[in-house]
């Protein structure tokens, strides 16, 4: 299963219609197809995707609708998903997420509506009022422009008052997924993005360990009666017997330890496809090494099973990693969080990315002028 796009209405910090495409909307060339991933014909998913956007610009709570929507189609009760705080009070929020049926070879729309009430004891609780699902076969699909254009076509699975079984929270998707098997893998760093404590106590690949930290001669794990034993040596140093993985971060550093455990699990994603999510992916790294993990994604050799890493980022630098618009969204608020895909704002992909971002010209992307002269007034006036 493939994530191709979500729309989200409804969402009270949104100013307006959320619309997420992870597939490639502009024109293919052929020496694209090696940073793409083929679906079929000629539709390619965008194998990495970076929101970027000055501080407090929303990129956190357009990755928690993300993280919600993947959640819903994997039949995850709303209300267990991390997430559902994106939902806030809402009246009506109205999730429209399109994805690719591997197994059945298809093109598939979900709609989900959701309603808000509060309640005593558990404060606001979410339901499913109102769900379809729509297929149509990939032979279908003529265009890209119509590949999810569902107008006019009855829905294969309509919620009803009849699925007393089904709970108030969970998507008819759960009897989609298993009649064919199917799902998302989900790896979220949502709520790793300030804290560095290793989350598992497997193994990690010598190989990651010496990119991140040359210095560390071996890092592995064992378990001595039913108690993790961590035994951690640098080159030419006595080894280090540790009792827990929060002890690690008086031996290595914040950004050694955040590489390890998303190097580790971006191999998972690799290996298996999936998404992979992180918040602030510089925090803690420097250039070279978000560089590395984004160069992973985008190539073909590697990512041989469509994984998808989904990032948010501040650094404008990390954006000329990418040769085309449409695996980049701008996002910004004012009055309300907006994400646009910056295929719609440069048309060109060979404008380079980071002046254009720098400069100003895609608007909303850096501090404002005045703003800037009413810190410096500011500071200035405390020195006196």
């Amino acid at each position: 299963m493939k994530l191709l796009r979500v729309t989200a209405q409804g969402l009270p910090l949104f100013k307006e219609k959320l619309d997420l495409p992870f597939y490639a909307q502009q024109r293919v060339a052929e020496e694209d197809k090696i940073n793409l991933y083929s679906l079929f014909s000629n539709i390619y998913l965008n194998p990495s995707n970076a929101f970027i956007g000055i501080n407090a610009s929303g990129k956190t709570s357009v990755l928690k609708v993300l993280i919600l929507a993947l959640g819903i189609i994997n039949n995850e009760p709303i209300n267990h998903i991390n997430t559902k705080d994106i939902l806030g009070n809402t009246e009506k929020a109205v999730l429209n997420i399109y994805f690719y049926s591997e197994v059945n070879e298809e093109i598939c729309r979900l709609e989900t509506v959701i309603t808000s009430k509060n309640v005593k004891v558990e404060g606001v609780v979410y339901q499913i009022d109102s769900e379809s699902l729509w297929t149509k076969n990939i032979e279908e699909v003529t265009t890209r422009k119509t590949m999810l254009d569902f107008d006019g076509r009855e829905p294969i699975i309509v919620r009803n008052e009849q699925e007393s079984f089904l709970s108030d929270d969970v998507s008819i998707m759960i009897a989609y997924n298993k009649k064919n098997g199917e799902h998302i893998k989900v790896v979220s760093l949502l709520f790793f993005t300030n804290m560095n404590v290793l989350p598992f106590s497997e193994c990690i690949p010598t190989e990651i360990i010496s990119y991140l930290d040359p210095t560390i001669e071996y890092l592995y794990f064992e378990e001595k009666n039913e108690k993790p034993i961590i035994h951690l040596k640098f080159k030419e140093k006595e080894e280090i017997i540790l009792n827990s993985s929060i002890e690690l971060n008086n031996y290595l550093s914040s950004g050694t330890i955040k590489g390890m455990i998303t190097f580790t699990l971006a191999q998972e994603v690799l290996k298996e496809g999936g998404c992979l999510v992180v918040d602030e992916i510089e925090n803690h790294f420097n250039k070279e090494i978000v560089s590395t993990l984004i160069r992973f994604f985008l190539d073909g050799k590697l990512n041989k099973n469509g994984g998808m890493l989904i990032f948010s980022t501040h650094y404008s630098e990390l954006l000329d990693e990418y040769d085309r618009n449409d695996s980049i969204f701008i996002t910004r608020n004012r009055n309300g969080i907006t994400a646009e895909n910056l295929s719609n704002i440069l048309k060109r992909n060979d404008i380079k990315k980071s002046d254009a971002y720098q400069s100003g010209f895609l608007e909303g992307t850096t501090p404002t002028y005045e703003a800037y002269m009413q810190l410096k007034k500011s500071i200035a006036a405390s020195l006196k």
